[in-house]
C-alpha cells in the first residue's frame, strides 16, 4: 500500500507558506511482478500523475535509488520546501541534493539569502546543506511551474544557476526515423557539478515522436522522465520493462515515469513533445548505458 505524508504550516508575518505537502512513497517492484501486472498496477508503481497542482508541493519518493520527484506551482504566495519530517531530517537538503527546472512562466527560487530568477526552461542546482529553500512566481497570474528531482548526497557542491541557452546541446536522431531531437545537458560531470544527480532536457522536432529509440538500459542507476509540451488530448505511449518482455503506460502532459535500472525507457507521442530526464545511482557517466539491439525487443 502506498503511504501518504501531509503537513501544512503558515507564517502570516512573512506570508511565506509551507503549502500542503504530500510525500507519496512508491515501493520497489521487479520484472517478475511487472510481467503479471494489470494496467492500474503498472500506473500505480511507475507513473507519477499528480504533479503541478496549484499552490502545492507535490513529492513522490521512489525506493529506486531513493529518488524524489516533485513540483511547486506558486501563485500569490511564496512556498517553502519543508518535508524534512518525512525524511527524518531537519530540512529537505540536509542529506540531499536538488535539481530544479522551470517549465512555466518566470519565477524565483530563494536559497538562503540568495534569489535566483528562472525563466522558462532555466534550471538550478541546489547542493546538500541548504536549510531554507522557497519558490515564488514573478507574476501571480502567470505562475511558474518548478519541476524538482532529488537524490541523496554524500558530498557538498555549490548552488548554481543554469541558463538553457548556455548548456551543452547535442542533436540526435533522424527525421526519417521520426526521432530528431535536441538534448540539453544541465547537471553533469562536464557542466554543473553534483554528487550523483544527472539532469537535462530533450525537445523533439516537429514531425518527430520517438524518444530513446533504439533503446538502452542503465544497470547502475535509475532514471525519471517528465513529459511536457503535449497538447490537451495528446499522449505518449511510454515503453518499460525488460527488453525481451516489454510493457507500456499511457502518459499525459506534465506526468512523470519512474524507470529502474533493469528497465528500458522509450516513448512515442501523438505529436512532438519535450521531456526532462534525471538520473542517480552508481555513477554519473552519461554514456554508461547498455544498448539493446532492436531484434531483442519483445
Amino acid at each position: 500500500m502506498l503511504k501518504q505524508y501531509d503537513a501544512e504550516r503558515v507564517n502570516e508575518e512573512k506570508w511565506v507558506r509551507t503549502a500542503p505537502s504530500q510525500l507519496r512513497v512508491v515501493p520497489m517492484t521487479d520484472w517478475e511482478r511487472l510481467a503479471v501486472m494489470a494496467t492500474h498496477e503498472i500506473r500505480k508503481y511507475f507513473l507519477v500523475d499528480e504533479l503541478f497542482q496549484p499552490a502545492r508541493v507535490q513529492l513522490t519518493y521512489s525506493e529506486y535509488d531513493r529518488a524524489i520527484v516533485g513540483s511547486v506551482v506558486p501563485s500569490f504566495e511564496t512556498i517553502s520546501l519543508d518535508c524534512g519530517g518525512a525524511l527524518k531530517a531537519n530540512y529537505f537538503t540536509e542529506r540531499r541534493e536538488l535539481g530544479v527546472i522551470n517549465i512555466g512562466w518566470p519565477g524565483v527560487v530563494e536559497v538562503g539569502a540568495s534569489a535566483y530568477e528562472l525563466g522558462e526552461r532555466d534550471g538550478l542546482y541546489i547542493g546538500r546543506g541548504n536549510p531554507s529553500i522557497s519558490f515564488r512566481s514573478q507574476d501571480p497570474v502567470k505562475p511558474a511551474a518548478f519541476y524538482l528531482v532529488s537524490y541523496p548526497a554524500h558530498a557538498t557542491h555549490p548552488v548554481e544557476q543554469i541558463r538553457k541557452h548556455e548548456v551543452d546541446r547535442v542533436q540526435l536522431g533522424d527525421p526519417a526515423a521520426s526521432n530528431r531531437r535536441n538534448l540539453h545537458k544541465y547537471i553533469h560531470p562536464a557542466g554543473v557539478q553534483s554528487c550523483q544527480l544527472v539532469m537535462g532536457l530533450t525537445e523533439l522536432d516537429t514531425g518527430s515522436v520517438w524518444n530513446t529509440m533504439p533503446v538502452h538500459i542503465h544497470e547502475r542507476r535509475s532514471e525519471v522522465y517528465l513529459y511536457f509540451d503535449l497538447p490537451e488530448n495528446g499522449v505518449v505511449i511510454h515503453c518499460l520493462g525488460r527488453p525481451h518482455e516489454t510493457r507500456h503506460v499511457v502518459v499525459r502532459n506534465r506526468q512523470a515515469v519512474l524507470s529502474p535500472g533493469w528497465s528500458i525507457h522509450a516513448g512515442a507521442g501523438t505529436s512532438n513533445y519535450s521531456f526532462i530526464w534525471a538520473m542517480g545511482g552508481e555513477n554519473q557517466e552519461f554514456s554508461d548505458m547498455i544498448p539493446i539491439p532492436m531484434g531483442d525487443l519483445g
